[in-house]
């Protein structure tokens, strides 16, 4: 039976690792102990993480890094942690950590899902992103996609009231799956104007893959909605 303590045994995720860079292996092995969150089950202190108080912004799946670094680089006042399980985009994202003297900004090469069940403090983060997951679009695998009522259950527990939950797609399908998943959950509402989707938020920077998707007429999906309870 799963609960939002255990909402899935179903990974969302396939692990490639794929190779990499020397430049990433030089940040791996130099930066990853500064910047980097070892995996273990101790809960996370973020005053101790940081060295200070501070909203702290989560985002799951962050990709090659690039835009989680253009946010913490704008967005000094904020601490940020980035979950990501392959790890040349963790090795990328901490060259850019040193490139930019990032130092708001904290990593995790490891699944969201066990991160969110052992290490996150209830009603600790302000905001959770989830971008561009991925959609698993053949239906006989939309069982994988993370976004699922348990998923969302257990986010919730884990966010201060007020905060804010903003997902985006480039698959319609998985927007609509996304908005209906959210519909039923008593402990968010959608912020968007004209619900379920939502403009852009200028804190979202748009990427070079979404601006060419973007210029090839390929639809962007983003959902906002804050927590409630």
């Amino acid at each position: 039976m799963e609960s939002a303590e255990h909402p899935r045994t179903i990974k969302s995720f396939v692990l490639r690792q794929g190779r990499r860079t020397k430049a990433q292996e030089e940040a791996l092995t130099n930066l990853w102990p500064v910047f980097g969150i070892e995996t273990t089950d101790t809960p996370l202190d973020f005053p101790s993480l940081f060295g200070r108080v501070a909203p702290v912004t989560l985002e799951i799946g962050f990709g090659n890094g690039d835009s989680l670094a253009q946010m913490a680089r704008a967005a000094p006042e904020r601490d940020f942690i980035g979950i990501e399980v392959h790890t040349p985009g963790v090795g990328h994202l901490l060259k850019l950590i040193g490139e930019q003297g990032l130092q708001n900004l904290r990593l995790l090469n490891s699944d969201a899902v066990e991160i969110l069940q052992k290490r996150i403090p209830l009603n600790s983060l302000e905001r959770v992103q989830l971008f561009f997951p991925d959609p698993w679009h053949k239906s006989k695998h939309n069982k994988r996609r993370i976004v699922q009522a348990p998923f969302v259950s257990l986010l919730a527990s884990r966010m201060q009231t007020g905060g804010v939950f903003h997902m985006a797609t480039d698959w319609e399908n998985y927007a609509v799956h996304m908005a209906e998943v959210m519909q039923t959950s008593p402990d968010f509402v959608n912020l968007a104007p004209e619900p379920p989707y939502a403009p852009r938020p200028d804190t979202r920077p748009l990427t070079k893959f979404e601006n060419r998707g973007l210029k090839l007429g390929h639809g962007v999906w983003d959902l906002l909605y804050k927590k409630i309870t």
